[in-house]
């Protein structure tokens, strides 16, 4: 298994920015697709963007697309989120998720996924 532990959480006005990084060991980077999913309170973990394992293809939420940017850095073993634009709403902790096998119509789907971090707290106020 590939160990995940996400930073770079914090407290944001709303319209500003955050990278969030997703340092990866145990296992060679290259080899997992990955994902961000966030859980906001009082609510189900959901889908915020996934990057196949070359980097080729990417997706993002309909909540998310346009502000939010995902990358990663094989050298490093490290995927990062860029988020730009930040609402209110997208307050929540955030988790990485890595994925050995998965398909793409599986890519939203948060059991697909068989690694995650421990999270990280992202709070934007008004």
């Amino acid at each position: 298994q590939v160990q995940l532990v996400e930073s770079g959480g914090g407290l944001v006005q709303a319209g500003g920015s955050l990278r969030l990084s997703c340092a990866a060991s145990g296992h060679t980077f290259a080899n997992y697709a990955m994902g961000w999913f966030r859980q906001g309170p009082g609510k189900e973990r959901e889908f915020v963007a996934y990057i196949s394992r070359t980097g080729v293809s990417t997706d993002y939420a309909d909540s998310v697309r346009g502000r939010f940017t995902i990358s990663m850095d094989n050298a490093k073993n490290t995927m990062y989120l860029q988020m730009n634009s930040l609402k209110p709403e997208d307050t929540a902790v955030y988790y990485c998720a890595a994925a050995a096998q998965i398909t793409w119509s599986q890519r939203t789907i948060f059991d697909s996924y068989e690694n995650w971090g421990q999270g990280t707290q992202v709070t934007v106020s008004a």
